[in-house]
């Protein structure tokens, strides 16, 4: 029994079919990447799996239970998280605050506990708090805890938000372009947190376009084309594709995945 199950999953807008017949299935501990060309339908398809948009058809099933169009934080109460292609951090608050945020699902004290300031709240606010900065040292960001977001650099940003979706303690975390816009030595502290994060026994889900990244770090790989599966399989195997190479990597791009394995 896979831990995350995808099954002919499909959704059309007007007259537009976004997503088509497509399926994947992820272990626990894998890498499981999604490539493909700009509008090949891999942001819906994320959409879709983490309860965003319902799917016209197909099913989503975790750990052999249906999940197919629960509301997102129903599905993160079932250990389900993710990140978005556009940073989504408060920036007015601290880092360890912005990470506290995400464990509010985990929290046992009550409103009015928190309302007239009671022990219980005191003593939940402690062990979000500790629980809040351990990630942030898993993530490389301890020293930054009481920082300001918003003067925080892009790359220990996007690390931060990786951050924010494991407090809420997810099964299966799907990531979305988690590299997009960072330097090469940002996107090498991303390289090993996901390797770490995985290793941990979570599931990990990846949009990336850094075909050095996906291809070093991936256990196996989707390749989406006009919201239709392409091919799937290992990294070596989808990379000499030559329907993968003429859709989306090209030559440059098939080169550059081939220096991953170098």
């Amino acid at each position: 029994m896979s831990l995350l199950a995808v099954e002919d999953i499909g959704i059309s807008f007007g007259g537009l079919i976004a997503v088509d017949k497509v399926g994947f299935s992820v272990e626990p501990g894998q890498v499981f990447s999604i490539i493909g060309p700009n509008g090949a339908g891999k942001t819906t398809l994320f959409n879709l799996v983490t309860g965003i948009y319902k799917p016209h058809r197909g099913r989503v099933m975790m750990a052999g239970e249906t999940m197919t169009g629960l509301a997102p934080h129903v599905l993160a109460k079932r250990g389900m998280s993710r990140t978005f292609q556009n940073l989504q951090i408060f920036f007015r608050m601290t880092a360890l605050e912005n990470v506290m945020v995400g464990r509010h699902l985990s929290e046992r004290s009550s409103f009015l506990s928190d309302l007239f300031g009671l022990p219980a709240s005191a003593k939940q606010n402690k062990v979000t708090c500790e629980a809040a900065q351990a990630l942030l040292e898993r993530v490389g960001l301890g020293g930054v805890a009481n920082t300001t977001a918003g003067s925080l650099p892009y790359g220990a940003l996007k690390r931060l938000e990786i951050a924010r979706a494991l407090a809420a303690a997810p099964k299966v975390l799907l990531l979305d372009e988690p590299a997009a816009g960072c330097n090469a030595v940002e996107t090498e502290a991303i390289d090993h947190l996901i390797c770490d994060i995985a290793k941990s026994g979570v599931g990990v889900v990846l949009i990336e376009h850094d075909m050095k990244l996906v291809m070093k770090i991936s256990d196996r790989v989707l390749v989406l084309a006009q919201g239709r599966r392409l091919a799937e399989g290992p990294p070596r195997e989808v990379r000499e594709d030559p329907a993968v190479i003429a859709a989306y990597l090209g030559e440059h791009g098939a080169k550059e995945a081939d220096r991953a394995h170098g």
